[in-house]
């Protein structure tokens, strides 16, 4: 290691204190149906819709991914993070099958969509990208559902925490101008 790289540990541990929201990426097709529960998902783009995922090159829901072809984003809410925990393993009964933790449909790309998570972003597998260890996965929105009210389940410093709403007015409601603050 050169004296300027950055150490995994110091990475990991850098990256812990950034709060992320909590998915479950869910894939069905010709290589099985298969989950993980995934920090890692952002928007990429709004022509077409599309997220990304970055998911360990050396699991095996990787690999069921990249055949099917097809995801979709779970994207818990803040009292799910029992859902999270079967999907991550973290469960004393982890031979069980995660998925009977809770209710799932079939989304448009046959993906398992879960009933009752704050947000369902059903998506085809459009580009992968391997970056160290793991592959990141575009996936442009088939279909989306967004299943009522809840706040969304946040990861952050190794443990789930709670957030509460925000005393500051949405973005649409603040009059702003950059000539204002030069």
């Amino acid at each position: 290691m050169s004296s300027n790289q950055v150490s995994g540990d110091d990475f990991r541990e850098a990256l812990s204190q950034i709060a992320a929201t909590v998915s479950v990426v869910t894939t069905d097709g010709v290589a099985g149906k298969r989950g993980l529960t995934v920090s890692s998902m952002c928007s990429v783009s709004a022509d077409p819709p599309s997220v990304l995922v970055c998911v360990n090159r050396d699991s095996d829901v990787c690999h069921t991914i990249r055949e099917n072809k097809t995801i979709c984003v779970n994207v818990l809410k803040s009292d799910q993070a029992y859902v999270s925990d079967a999907f991550g393993g973290r469960l004393a009964e982890s031979g069980n099958d995660p998925f009977l933790c809770t209710s799932w449909n079939n989304g448009v790309t046959g993906a398992p969509q879960m009933v009752n998570a704050l947000v369902n972003l059903d998506c085809y597998v459009r580009n992968e990208l391997q970056h160290g260890t793991h592959f990141i996965f575009v996936g442009e929105i088939a279909s989306l559902q967004v299943n009522g009210p809840g706040m969304p389940l946040i990861y952050r410093a190794r443990s789930y925490e709670l957030i509460g709403r925000s005393s500051s007015l949405p973005l649409e409601e603040l009059e702003y101008s950059w000539e204002r603050y030069t």
